[in-house]
């Protein structure tokens, strides 16, 4: 009787150890200045949805990381070396939160940034001198290198989720500007090829500042037409929360606290 109960008690100290020591899970946010603006603390009175979405995730649970960096595309956020840091601690049962798009339409080869990729989900791709960094660069299409970052995360059992680039306050005739013809649509075109979750940010926010009104989503952007603040910036962490409660058979929502609204 004492070999059993020392043997199950041993067994539980092994079970716990075990349980103590596995990982956690992490969520990677990877983007540009909509997600994390310069430092992420408020800078200047501007924000990115990113540096929001820790406090909404029961964080002895998962750990959030935001990884998103202003003046980034979906190109130069890969060729600045910062997809691959990530990678290399990205593990099976990872989450990774995509959002890119506002800095793609830039030049490919300007002196200022060289960051734009081809428009499209194609093929296409187009070689140049890149004169920032001093190098010939095959620069492709914004759906290649948002392929790139669900392959790569699928390679190593992580879990991507494509977002919407979030719309910049542009209205007309009372409506705001939706991406649904150009990265918007991509965005949502590369999770439907992938197979990646996809949350329709883009549509989403557009729809509130619709209801809004032009006059009130201007409270929201200080400096410009694409740079929200900290309100803008929490009606966007929201909308990212109730796209990630949406997700059918996506377990990301089971790290959300507990009375998070969206």
């Amino acid at each position: 009787m004492k070999f059993i109960k020392y043997g199950l008690f041993a067994a539980g100290i092994a079970l716990f150890s075990f349980s103590y020591l596995k990982p956690k899970p992490v969520l990677y946010i990877i983007g540009d200045s909509t997600v994390k603006n310069g430092s992420g603390r408020g800078a200047d009175a501007l924000w990115g949805w990113g540096s929001l979405m820790a406090p909404r995730f029961d964080t002895t649970k998962i750990d959030v990381q935001n990884h998103a960096i202003g003046g980034r595309s979906s190109r130069t956020f890969i060729t600045d070396g910062r997809w691959d840091r990530i990678l290399a601690t990205l593990k099976k049962g990872d989450y990774v939160l995509i959002q890119f798009g506002h800095n793609d339409s830039s030049p490919l080869d300007d002196t200022a940034r060289a960051r734009g990729t081809i428009r499209g989900i194609g093929d296409e791709y187009k070689e140049i001198f890149n004169p920032i960094r001093k190098v010939k660069e095959t620069v492709y299409t914004y759906g290649y290198y948002m392929r790139k970052f669900v392959t790569d995360a699928k390679a190593r059992g992580a879990i991507p989720v494509i977002c919407s680039p979030v719309p910049r306050n542009n209205f007309k005739d009372g409506k705001v500007r939706r991406g649904d013809q150009d990265y918007g649509l991509w965005a949502k075109q590369v999770a439907v090829q992938t197979g990646a979750y996809f949350i329709d940010l883009n549509q989403r926010i557009a729809d509130q500042y619709d209801r809004m009104g032009a006059e009130a989503v201007d409270e929201f952007f200080p400096k410009d037409h694409t740079h929200p603040n900290l309100q803008g910036s929490t009606l966007n962490a929201a909308m990212v929360v109730a796209g990630i409660r949406e997700l059918k058979n996506c377990d990301l929502k089971l790290f959300l606290k507990a009375g998070v609204s969206p």
